[in-house]
């Protein structure tokens, strides 16, 4: 998982300034059917009711994890190939703070639905 430049750009004020940095209060999971990088980018899904989910996070030591299960709503058309995730301050719109690749690629065809149970899902910074 990787930090965008804005998540970096907050973490590096709240650290080095006396600056305020404004700390995000929800965090939600984004879909991606082509790669996003440091500021944004990629393909996240859009129809099909899809829509980002709310996920929780617990903080031990160097490491977030989901410390909730989170399941998107049944897809009503294809959605195609999930290749990448992302962490989102807002459930529309918004900044990504966090995006990788999944260690397995996995499709979604109308009624499926895509989940990641609680303690699957992994922050770690080095």
């Amino acid at each position: 998982m990787s930090f965008t430049n804005t998540a970096e750009t907050l973490a590096l004020t709240w650290l080095f300034t006396t600056g305020t940095a404004a700390r995000p209060t929800q965090w939600h999971l984004g879909l991606f059917t082509s790669a996003p990088g440091e500021t944004g980018g990629g393909t996240e899904l859009s129809g099909d009711a899809y829509g980002r989910e709310a996920m929780p996070f617990a903080v031990s030591g160097n490491l977030a994890t989901n410390s909730g299960n989170v399941e998107f709503d049944a897809a009503t058309g294809n959605w195609g190939t999930i290749t990448h995730v992302a962490v989102f301050d807002a459930s529309t719109g918004g900044n990504m703070l966090a995006y990788a690749t999944l260690t397995a690629s996995k499709a979604i065809e109308t009624g499926d639905i895509f989940r990641v149970p609680a303690g699957d899902f992994d922050l770690t910074l080095t």
